[in-house]
């Protein structure tokens, strides 16, 4: 996972949207996804400037395969509907795979007559989950915000392992949803201060997060080293971790459960864990009180380059702004420096007792808050369920309402490279359901 010659900045693409300097999706980008048009079932594509390359098609029709039988095998694992065989192909394979597809895509690929035909625009497809996760585990890596997120006679604290493990808990993967499907605002339990109601939730909110899938997994019963971790992560995607506040302080006793359980939406493109290479920096120091990092939580390179610069935003759109066509009002803006832990700390960590990952697992960073007001990545932070936040001339919010759209994005910089995108991770707020009594 080195920077090579797939990072050149000076590459370009015949599809010329994909040489905008303002795009997620350059050549260098490439990123993996599962679609479907009008006249066609869900395949696996990879997205190129506005267009999606079908993968599946593009196999079918030999385009790779002069690359040998093992690239040939990964190109038609990326055009399947569920991206897990691709995910456990070795990394070898996959960068291979990779290059083949930027050479196919090049400004002066020779193969350009032959490829066209398998592009098929954004705009006329539907996106759908990447993978259908077998687990979901959901961490918090946030110093600010987890100090912040603390019972009233805690707050502004650290739990005492903070700064030696990385904090979780598993989360629901089956209510997991692709950016773009509206969300239901969830019934629960909670409390209002005489007493325990069930009703809609009075304070749902969002939760910026950032999350890796899992390539090859392990055995059960054997960790993972640091050594070892990086190999095991495929790409990286947007993550909202919706969240119906009233009902967790009611019911946290173990963690989160319906809380949480009813709706998590992630972006639908899967950036590769090689096109991020350009973008790896120093984890952020820790604190000059904090105790050492655990031995096998601690490798030298790890801490070299485990951070990402990445930022981050968040914007909500209110039913108006939407009506107007209005780009929103920004909530969040944040970055991976946020995290006081990388990703491969969190693999180690999952699997240290011999918890097998899997193909296809999600584990997100947790709400990825900083210091400042601005960066707080959740309106439990931006309002305190108190002060309602501006949000236009004439609008305000305390907690997200019915026909509220909240919009992630993120971009991967680094001067010298070619800046990458995500994609969004969208979602629109809907009534609650009807329940009918007995």
């Amino acid at each position: 996972m080195a920077i090579n010659d797939t990072h050149d900045p000076s590459l370009q693409s015949w599809v010329a949207s994909a040489n905008s300097p303002d795009g997620d999706f350059p050549i260098q980008n490439l990123p993996h996804g599962v679609f479907s048009t009008a006249d066609g079932p869900a395949r696996g594509g990879i997205a190129i400037g506005d267009q999606v390359l079908d993968m599946q098609a593009a196999a079918g029709a030999g385009l790779f395969d002069s690359a040998g039988k093992a690239v040939a095998g990964a190109a038609a694992a990326a055009g399947e509907a569920d991206l897990r065989r691709l995910m456990a192909t070795d990394a070898e394979t996959r960068m291979a795979l990779r290059r083949q597809v930027q050479a196919l895509l090049r400004v002066d690929s020779p193969l350009r007559p032959q490829v066209a035909p398998y592009l098929v625009p954004m705009a006329l497809v539907r996106m759908h989950m990447p993978v259908r996760p077998g687990a979901f585990t959901d961490f918090m890596t946030s110093a600010p915000h987890i100090a912040a997120a603390r019972p009233a006679r805690a707050q502004g604290t650290l739990p005492p392992c903070f700064h030696t493990l990385p904090i979780a808990y598993n989360s629901r993967a089956s209510s997991v949803v692709e950016s773009g499907r509206p969300v239901e605002r969830p019934l629960g339990q909670h409390h209002d201060g005489t007493a325990v109601v069930f009703a809609p939730t009075r304070a749902l909110d969002y939760e910026l997060e950032f999350a890796c899938l899992i390539a090859g997994g392990n055995p059960l019963g054997t960790p993972i080293t640091m050594q070892q971790a990086r190999q095991h992560i495929f790409g990286y995607c947007l993550l909202n971790d919706w969240s119906a506040r009233d009902v967790q302080m009611w019911e946290s006793v173990l963690g989160p459960f319906q809380a949480k359980a009813f709706r998590t939406s992630i972006s639908p493109w899967v950036v590769t864990a090689e096109a991020l290479a350009p973008f790896r920096k120093p984890m952020p120091a820790r604190p000059a009180d904090a105790p050492p990092l655990p031995e096998h939580l601690f490798d030298a390179g790890n801490q070299a380059d485990g951070g990402l610069a990445i930022r981050f935003v968040a914007r909500l759109r209110t039913p108006r702004m939407q009506d107007a066509a209005e780009p929103g009002a920004v909530l969040t803006d944040t970055d991976f420096d946020s995290s006081s832990w990388s990703f491969e700390q969190m693999i180690v960590h999952h699997a240290i007792g011999g918890c097998n990952l899997e193909p296809g697992d999600i584990l997100s960073s947790g709400t990825l808050s900083g210091i400042d007001l601005s960066s707080a990545a959740c309106m439990a932070e931006i309002t305190g369920g108190r002060v309602p936040v501006a949000v236009g001339p004439a609008e305000q919010r305390l907690w997200l309402e019915d026909g509220d759209e909240l919009a992630m994005t993120a971009r991967a910089s680094r001067e010298g490279y070619v800046a990458i995108g995500f994609g969004e991770c969208a979602g629109r707020v809907l009534p609650a359901p009807h329940v009918p009594a007995g």
